[in-house]
């Protein structure tokens, strides 16, 4: 094998693992919201789980980058919780910091 092939593979292998690890902080950062959304909705236990599956299962499906945003703020209006999108987005984004550590740390 000569050193670019070589090269060509380690490229590939550091991409499928960053790839994977932003799926693995996405996907966490997707329940830690769902669980924060759930709180608000007043759900616990089993079903506030069961709601923190429902929203990384969403974004599995989702083809934009505000999907789960959208979801989040529809599912808490629908309850009549007076939230803000802005809001949602900034608590998405908290989350993504926390999730980026908690992967990171395992």
């Amino acid at each position: 094998m000569t050193t670019f092939d070589e090269r060509e593979r380690a490229f590939e292998n550091k991409f499928q693992h960053d790839q994977d690890l932003l799926f693995r902080i996405r996907a966490r950062r997707n329940r830690l919201a769902g669980l924060w959304a759930a709180d608000l909705l007043g759900l616990t236990g089993a079903d506030a789980d069961a709601y923190a599956r429902q929203i990384i299962d969403a974004d599995v499906g989702a083809s934009g980058p505000h999907d789960i945003r959208d979801r989040l703020a529809a599912d808490l209006h629908a309850r009549g919780i007076d939230i803000s999108d802005h809001r949602v987005e900034k608590e998405l984004a908290h989350l993504l910091d926390v999730a980026r550590q908690q992967v990171h740390q395992e």
